[in-house]
């Protein structure tokens, strides 16, 4: 294991994971949809089976201008919700000369990745390559010409388990900077008394947004510190061959990062262009967690499809888990 002399982790060692873990070339050359291939139709049967209350949980933030972004990272933006015609609009004559019918329309602008959200595959290069070996290149500004949001379009369904991590470890959320082990993960598992299978949609809860939204302000939510998984869990979600990883955090790993000043987001390094794994972000996972804790089930049926943008770096989503 390459790392500095204050024992953080370097861009050798990010490197050297990123080859010893990847799926390249595993589903095939022209593959653009990774760790989802992992998900086969008898999942899909075998996850349906499990809805027998009939009880949903939305897991999607709203989309406002209260959410989470305050310029933290990439320059994004809380979704902006304009209107276009009006009921006051209607009531003043001024659509009867001109369309003759009386209604109300709306737009919205906004980054995908400001609410909660599914990543692409071709949001994170390592190196000049995305997964698989293709060219970082090919994103240019006509969007991801490969491994697009748009390819995953029927692709998020199955089963999905929630690892509360906060609950196993007795507290109402992780402290910021706080990383979750291999070992915390299957402790949460062993707990819960459920099994990690291949093709799982797998969500962990800090309770981080739960804390933001209690406290009614984001702070540094959106880019800041944060409680979230250590650089050594990319090997166990290789492991798992889990589809797809989820969190009720902005990035998923621990913040500050494990690594040297000159990396940032060095799991993530690893996790999207090596591994191929589609990562969720930004999930609200309140109700879901309090459900889960009061019948003891914390698997469910799983589904958050994107929206199909073509040449999208990820899509906002509000997943749905069915029990």
């Amino acid at each position: 294991m390459s790392q500095s002399g204050t024992g953080r982790i370097t861009r050798q060692h990010v490197v050297e994971t990123a080859d010893r873990l990847t799926n390249w070339g595993r589903w095939g050359e022209d593959d653009q949809i990774g760790t989802l291939n992992t998900v086969e139709p008898a999942d899909i049967v075998s996850a349906a089976s499990l809805v027998t209350k009939g009880k949903v949980f939305a897991l999607g933030i709203p989309l406002n201008n209260k959410g989470p972004q305050n310029g933290l990272f990439g320059g994004r933006w809380n979704p902006i919700h304009t209107m276009l015609a009006t009921g006051t609009d209607a009531l003043a004559g001024n659509q009867d000369d001109t369309v003759g019918l009386r209604y109300s329309d709306d737009a919205i602008n906004m980054p995908v990745q400001s609410a909660t959200h599914w990543d692409a595959l071709g949001h994170i290069f390592l190196g000049d390559k995305m997964y698989n070996g293709y060219p970082a290149s090919s994103v240019d500004s006509g969007g991801v010409h490969q491994l697009g949001i748009e390819h995953t379009k029927n692709r998020m369904v199955g089963r999905g388990v929630l690892l509360d991590i906060a609950r196993y470890k007795g507290v109402d959320f992780l402290k910021d900077g706080e990383a979750i082990t291999p070992e915390d993960l299957d402790g949460a598992a062993a707990k819960q008394g459920v099994e990690i299978r291949k093709g799982d949609f797998v969500i962990f809860r800090t309770g981080q947004m739960e804390r933001c939204l209690k406290e009614a302000q984001w702070g540094g939510y959106a880019g800041g510190d944060a409680p979230g998984l250590s650089f050594s869990t990319a090997q166990w979600l290789r492991d798992k061959d889990v589809a797809a990883i989820c969190a009720d955090t902005w990035g998923c790993e621990v913040r500050p990062n494990e690594s040297t000043s000159d990396i940032n987001q060095p799991w993530h390094w690893v996790v999207i262009p090596a591994i191929g794994l589609t990562m969720g972000e930004m999930f609200y996972l309140k109700e879901l967690a309090e459900d889960c804790a009061g019948d003891g089930v914390y698997e469910f049926f799983f589904c958050a499809p994107p929206l199909v943008i073509t040449g999208g770096t990820g899509s906002p989503i509000n997943p749905q888990a069915i029990k």
